[in-house]
């Protein structure tokens, strides 16, 4: 882009987050949508059954079949908007997301009710990675940057807390529907946001290379078979074949997609993007987060209600140490940043997480107190990195590959929160005798419990900590800012303590 467009977009950004308001109404409606979905839909997953007469397979593909078709098309749809623009996308894929949700209220078996999940997971894949995208494409200034994706991250973290909790309130005077026809005037307030609040795209910073279809689909169907692999290994045991097929199945694709990527003349993910310091680290560093927040959670539910016999209420009010801190933390992003800078907030946070679960594992069987310290340590490191990471990965891209940055973001998120989830699950499977959900178990159990929660928490630990560290030594190989950091901006700059050569030069 000459430096002549670059001053013509940058008097046209706004100056501050009061200027942007109607904007980022509208992508914080987006992440509402994100958060808020799975985890009001769990709330409502025992009325389903019972109303339509599902079983529980069926009812694991309700949510599952989102998460996969979610997950599995992020990277294909961010392809598409960094080339036929982010701004499109976003508003057809909210267009999908309202008629999908108001197809809810005509769904009469489970069948049904799968399809349209499908249909709402495309929507989200067309959407969710945009509202990041958007957001740091609409300002100049990494300060704007991370204050403006604290705020929509902090929206839809208030939506992932509460609605649980509204959801059933909900259903104690509504039918289950109305739990998804939520989604529908969430979709409204976005399209408003997004179509009266944000620019049509700039051509310059979209490119026009011809789509990989061949990548799109290896990479599509390879994160696919990544998702469901670690339904398979909780669900199937590790004596069944099918978990091990679906894994070998993936890292084939994995390899047959990197291959590809090298070979291709216009590539869907190109390796040398990936390969940039900001990119790889941060990516590295949301994956320890996702991973480490994963078995946290699943190893934490399992311990309030089946080790120490906490009613589901009791255990929700145990969780409130993690809830407080991930709404309220959004406060304190922007004086730590500021204090250390972006580099070294992205890898401090993670190592928070990592720390945490360290925390659970040894010490997490002597009381609740632990378990406190645990997840305050990991809800602080989550919120901080959820911001900072994804700030460095899209500071690390060129302008014209945002939005499959965004999707990257994404991806790893959801691809390491199933790996938690199934090493967690397994190592249970293996040390654990008899079905774990039995009440009243044996001082044995209970033995062979705790010895799974060490070794389980250890192993992720170790994962985690690896992945950190990979991203520790990538951000030392970075000694310059990347070209694209909204330099113009300086007062922005200096908020979040990146305009000074301590804090860029250690990124």
């Amino acid at each position: 882009m000459s430096s002549d467009q670059t001053t013509v977009i940058a008097a046209h950004s706004p100056r501050s987050l009061r200027e942007a308001w109607v904007a980022l109404a509208g992508l914080s409606a987006v992440f509402l949508f994100e958060m808020l979905d799975n985890s009001i839909l769990n709330v409502a997953l025992p009325t389903i059954g019972r109303e339509l007469h599902a079983s529980t397979t069926a009812l694991q593909w309700v949510t599952g079949a989102y998460a996969v078709v979610f997950g599995g098309l992020m990277l294909a749809f961010g392809a598409i908007a960094d080339r036929f623009g982010r701004r499109r996308i976003m508003l057809i894929g909210l267009v999908l997301l309202g008629v999908a949700s108001l197809a809810t209220a005509f769904v009469s078996n489970v069948e049904q009710l799968i399809a349209v999940r499908v249909a709402m997971g495309v929507a989200a894949a067309m959407t969710t990675p945009g509202s990041l995208a958007l957001s740091f494409r609409l300002f100049e200034g990494d300060g704007l940057r991370v204050r403006a994706t604290t705020l929509i991250s902090t929206v839809g973290l208030v939506g992932l807390a509460v609605g649980p909790t509204a959801g059933g309130f909900v259903l104690a005077i509504a039918p289950w529907q109305v739990l998804l026809l939520v989604n529908v005037p969430v979709a409204v307030l976005a399209i408003i946001g997004v179509r009266l609040g944000i620019a049509s795209d700039v051509p310059a910073e979209l490119h026009r290379d011809p789509i990989d279809i061949a990548g799109a689909l290896l990479g599509t169907a390879t994160i696919v078979l990544a998702l469901v692999a670690p339904t398979l290994f909780v669900n199937e045991g590790m004596e069944s074949w099918a978990p091990w097929a679906t894994t070998a199945a993936a890292l084939v694709g994995a390899i047959l997609f990197f291959l590809r990527e090298r070979s291709a003349r216009y590539p869907l993910l190109d390796p040398k993007l990936v390969a940039h310091p900001l990119v790889s680290s941060g990516l590295a560093f949301k994956a320890a987060a996702g991973l480490a927040t994963a078995g946290l959670g699943y190893l934490v539910t399992l311990q309030l209600q089946l080790d120490w016999g906490w009613t589901p209420a009791l255990a929700a009010i145990g969780m409130l140490p993690q809830v407080v801190v991930l709404v309220a933390g959004g406060a304190l992003i922007g004086p730590f940043v500021r204090r250390v800078g972006l580099g070294r907030a992205a890898w401090m946070s993670a190592a928070s997480v990592v720390a945490g679960l360290a925390v659970y594992a040894v010490l997490g069987r002597f009381g609740y107190v632990a378990v406190a310290v645990a997840l305050v340590l990991v809800a602080a490191g989550m919120r901080v990195v959820g911001v900072v990471a994804g700030v460095n990965v899209l500071r690390g891209l060129p302008k014209n590959r945002t939005t499959i940055g965004a999707a990257l973001i994404d991806t790893a998120s959801e691809v390491t929160t199933g790996a938690g989830i199934a090493v967690t699950g397994t190592i249970l499977a293996v040390l654990f005798t008899g079905p774990i959900a039995t009440p009243n178990w044996s001082g044995h159990q209970t033995a062979e419990f705790h010895q799974a929660v060490t070794v389980a928490g250890l192993t992720l630990t170790a994962f985690a900590a690896a992945l950190v560290a990979y991203g520790i030594i990538r951000t030392r190989t970075q000694t310059d800012p990347p070209a694209d950091t909204g330099g113009s901006d300086e007062a922005s700059l200096a908020r979040v303590g990146v305009g000074d050569d301590r804090s860029v030069g250690e990124q």
